[in-house]
């Protein structure tokens, strides 16, 4: 009897040397789940009120997905240019001594302008947007000494026909 008393002190202390030795993997899995478990109760607080914001995150991702297949339908098709702004306008004789006579679309008369004016150091130092005319320039501007390149655009467009 004796030795069936050891036997089963033994098989005792074994079961719970068994449960100290699963407990331990067991608390280091659990120390994870420890750190993980703080964003787990952080999830399981919406868990209660998870059915209404889950209605409403699916349809943020079924309207993430379709401006994606349409911005990948856009660039297929070039961009095309205004054809008013490519049609050919003919300068009058005033600004035709600055850019020259033949007819240009708009576009190609504002580059040339410019190249004008930057050629010809016209643009004034302290403010940019100003352009100081010079006698070719002047009669285009309408006898002004100063113009803002917002308003020589428009003064450009009345000698184009």
């Amino acid at each position: 009897m004796a030795t069936a008393k050891k036997t089963a002190a033994k098989t005792a202390a074994k079961k719970p040397a068994a449960k100290k030795a699963a407990a331990k993997p067991a608390a280091k899995k659990a120390a994870p789940a420890k750190k993980a478990a703080p964003a787990k109760k952080a999830a399981a607080k919406p868990v209660a009120k998870k059915a209404a914001p889950a209605k409403k995150a699916a349809p943020a991702k079924k309207a993430a997905a379709k401006p994606v297949a349409k911005k990948a339908a856009k660039p297929k098709t070039a961009r095309q240019p205004n054809a008013a702004f490519m049609k050919p306008l003919t300068p009058s004789e005033t600004l035709g001594a600055v850019i020259g006579a033949n007819p240009l679309p708009r576009t190609e008369v504002t580059k040339k302008v410019w190249d004008y004016i930057k050629k010809n150091k016209l643009q004034d130092e302290a403010n940019k947007r100003m352009i100081n005319a010079d006698d070719k320039l002047k009669a285009v501007f309408g006898g002004k000494k100063q113009v803002s390149m917002f308003e020589m655009t428009k003064l450009i467009s009345a000698h184009l026909q």
